[in-house]
């Protein structure tokens, strides 16, 4: 078995699945979200951003299927349609403002881009996500794109395998 140097690995977190510190939107933020994709400030285009946002407050859940964001959407107000809500983050994705986080055979993931960059290791039985940093795998990625005369411009890493509880 091949030897592993014990700082690249992460401690277990048995408490959150969000390795990191969450980040905290106002209104404001918001409102200039929908602003630079020159879209109408509207409550409901509001009221999606603000439900994305409150579920990493409220469950500790940073990320949400279309389907699990509409439940907590039409929950406040249900004249706003799957549709909708669906439409809106597909445009936040292309506008970069959401990311998007893709599992084979599983519905897309949605997270409001985080300010500072992460890593995410997804449970391929449960689905949990698990966010993390690491600077030695950054180190690598750039010497990769670097050997290969890229210029690094932006990455998504995503590891998958199961979780410890998955695991029992």
């Amino acid at each position: 078995m091949k030897n592993i140097d014990s700082s690249i690995i992460l401690p277990v977190h048995q408490t959150s699945e969000t390795v990191r510190k969450s980040e905290r939107y106002q209104i404001d933020d918001f409102k200039k979200m929908i602003r630079s994709m020159n879209l109408k400030i509207t409550d409901q285009r509001l009221l999606i951003l603000q439900s994305l946002h409150d579920g990493d407050k409220k469950s500790g859940e940073r990320h949400v299927t279309a389907q699990e964001l509409f439940e907590k959407v039409s929950v406040r107000d249900s004249s706003v349609g799957f549709a909708t809500v669906y439409r809106f983050l597909r445009d936040l994705a292309a506008n970069e403002l959401v990311t998007e986080v893709r599992m084979g055979g599983h519905a897309s993931r949605y997270e409001l881009t985080p300010k500072e960059h992460h890593d995410h290791l997804t449970c391929t039985k449960c689905g949990k996500i698990c966010e993390f940093e690491n600077e030695k795998i950054e180190e690598l990625q750039s010497q990769v794109a670097k050997h290969f005369g890229f210029r690094l411009t932006g990455h998504v890493l995503e590891l998958f395998g199961v979780c410890s509880d998955c695991q029992k």
